[in-house]
């Protein structure tokens, strides 16, 4: 089988700036690094991680308390997820008492901080992007009770009237041409609209990348990310919407080798918080087949 691997495919550099952050502060398992919420939405990496004794604590979504020891025998540390925080979730890390670092994508912060800026000014914040997300439900707490996510046109349609401004940012893993769509929408009701297009240069490559691998003679697209993962579940469905079989796999052992005997070529990429590992073995795997 031959196999056409995505120039993209994998690690972007927040997800390596977060995972760096963490080992340094791990110093090899010298020191215990506990992160609120997967660090990063990759099950095996974060295994990997383990080994170094970073230990991922809360839930999905870090909302819930933590009740973190120091640990007898070695210094513990606290480490802001790739996703980023609310402020109030930050300050309620801080008041835990350990040493606190931040490994929140930059490219996240930046949007944070016009969400911040724009709600102080008194504008009303639209999300766009998925509620449940823990990047989208951080962004919410910069807001001050400004922000409103929306997913779709029914979304829109079902906000409450602005009289005041209005500024549109959204969660950096979502599709370009989905924001542009509901950003013109809601510029047709308030005219003075103020937009930022916010979703990630990582995202955007990947993206253009995997309609490449259709362009390449692709018959059939492997995803390989998370389940957990926005950019990676973007992946596959932007695969389907080109009219081509696709399997979403977190590793090799998920491929189904009766799925895929009938193609010939198949198209390879990867999620943001994908180790090159991974991709490696899922290619060897293929072009085994």
């Amino acid at each position: 089988m031959k196999v056409i691997r995505a120039k993209s495919a994998g690690f972007c550099w927040g997800v390596e700036r977060a995972i760096q952050i963490a080992r340094e502060e791990a110093q090899g398992g010298s020191r215990r690094v506990y992160t609120d919420g997967p660090l990063i939405h990759n099950k095996q990496m974060m295994d990997a991680l383990s080994k170094e004794d970073v230990q991922e604590v809360g839930d999905y979504q870090s909302s819930q308390d933590l009740n973190l020891q120091e640990s007898s025998s070695k210094e513990s540390v606290v480490v802001v997820r790739a996703h980023g925080i609310s402020p109030q979730r930050r300050e309620y890390l801080k008041s835990l008492g350990l040493p606190f670092r931040d490994g929140t994508c930059p490219d996240v912060g930046i949007i944070a901080g016009k969400v911040k800026s724009h709600a102080e000014r008194g504008y009303d914040v639209v999300i766009f992007g998925d509620p449940k997300h823990p990047e989208v439900i951080g962004l919410l707490g910069y807001a001050a009770g400004r922000g409103h996510v929306v997913q779709n046109m029914e979304d829109l349609a079902s906000l409450p009237p602005f009289s005041g401004p209005v500024a549109m940012v959204s969660q950096s893993t979502m599709f370009t041409h989905e924001f542009q769509k509901l950003t013109q929408l809601l510029s047709e009701k308030y005219p003075e609209l103020v937009v930022f297009d916010t979703i990630c240069g990582a995202t955007k490559e990947r993206q253009s990348d995997l309609v490449e691998l259709v362009k390449e003679g692709a018959e059939a697209i492997v995803v390989i990310g998370g389940k957990h993962s926005a950019n990676t579940r973007k992946l596959a469905k932007l695969a389907s919407s080109h009219d081509r079989p696709t399997f979403h796999v977190e590793t090799a052992e998920d491929i189904d080798p009766e799925a895929l005997k009938s193609f010939r070529t198949v198209g390879v990429t990867a999620g943001a918080s994908t180790p090159e590992f991974i991709i490696r073995s899922v290619c060897q795997f293929l072009e085994s087949l």
